[in-house]
């Protein structure tokens, strides 16, 4: 982006074909971006508000097979996480499973380097079918019983030729899931992450992911109805960045060529932990410094009748 304009890239229509060609070329993706630089230039604030033809993807997708993308997380990678899961479940005893994962985090979690640590929550959010851009709605389904913000920052990965898992970069994202399902039992918590989430509007390529500041803000029909401060980044997390890797990627099944994986690295607040309860049409919108634009989504909640799926033999 040059001066509020985007500058087309000719021969390349997915980050995932320019990132190809990189390895191919043994070239940074930077470089490798700046030589395909085309002399079109398009208005990033019409497309970005939606007053253009042209509009914004998710940062990342697989353009052949939107199965070979991976969208997961790490979740009690913050204190504010961390706290708010307990207080979600410590009716049922004084410490949770969840603060006790915390608390093996913050012993464990950040390792001399090229030594593995202790392994952090680990969790699947679907394919990359899932994946919203900007602008667009995110769904609540009939079936679930809440949809919330979660403003985080995710890594963007793909996985060479040789089966080796390389950062593309990072982008702002809402990982979006149903905290009153999971707050029923915390067993729910991998079933209340199977939601679409939103990642963008841009990729940043290298970003400064030691202490990075943001803001999460809910508008309803166009008034702030409540918004908080975020921090996120290694030195506010209990694991490094390299441990949350190297646990994600140490499976055989997370390194197959070509694949491209998302991995959100949680956060530290969101509406739900103050009691917020998201109505449909309300505008979710998640900001990082040094990431771009603002991220933005309504949220879109399905009428609640649920209709059985029902299941016949071949």
């Amino acid at each position: 982006m040059e001066d509020n304009h985007i500058r087309l890239l000719d021969g390349y229509d997915s980050i995932v074909a320019l990132a190809e060609a990189a390895l191919e070329a043994g070239a940074p993706l930077l470089r490798q971006a700046s030589n395909a630089l085309s002399d079109e230039r398009l208005d990033y604030e019409a497309i970005y508000s939606g007053g253009a033809p042209w509009r914004i993807l998710p940062a990342i997708d697989h353009p052949r097979e939107p199965a070979r993308c991976m969208v997961s997380g790490t979740g009690l990678s913050h204190m504010g996480s961390a706290s708010h899961r307990q207080a979600m479940h410590a009716s049922s005893e004084q410490l949770t499973d969840s603060m006790r994962l915390f608390q093996w985090g913050v012993a464990g979690g950040r390792p001399e380097p090229g030594k593995p640590g202790v392994s952090p929550e680990w969790f699947y959010k679907g394919t990359g079918s899932i994946l919203r851009a900007h602008n667009e709605p995110l769904d609540v389904p009939s079936f679930s019983e809440d949809g919330g913000e979660e403003p985080e920052i995710a890594g963007v990965y793909l996985v060479d030729r040789s089966g080796a898992p390389r950062r593309i970069g990072m982008a702002a994202g809402n990982e979006f899931s149903d905290h009153v399902f999971e707050k029923k039992n915390y067993l729910y918590l991998a079933a209340s992450k199977l939601r679409v989430c939103d990642l963008g509007p841009e990729l940043v390529v290298d970003p400064e992911f030691d202490a990075v500041s943001g803001t999460a803000t809910i508008l309803r029909r166009g008034a702030e109805i409540w918004t908080k401060p975020l921090k996120t980044g290694e030195s506010v997390m209990c694991h490094s960045l390299a441990n949350i890797e190297h646990h994600h990627f140490k499976f055989d099944a997370h390194r197959r060529p070509g694949d491209v994986h998302i991995h959100f690295f949680g956060a530290d607040a969101f509406s739900f932990g103050d009691g917020v309860r998201l109505c449909d049409g309300d505008v979710m919108k998640v900001e990082f410094a040094g990431f771009g634009r603002a991220l933005m989504n309504p949220i879109r909640i399905a009428a609640r009748s649920e209709e059985l799926v029902e299941i016949r033999p071949v």
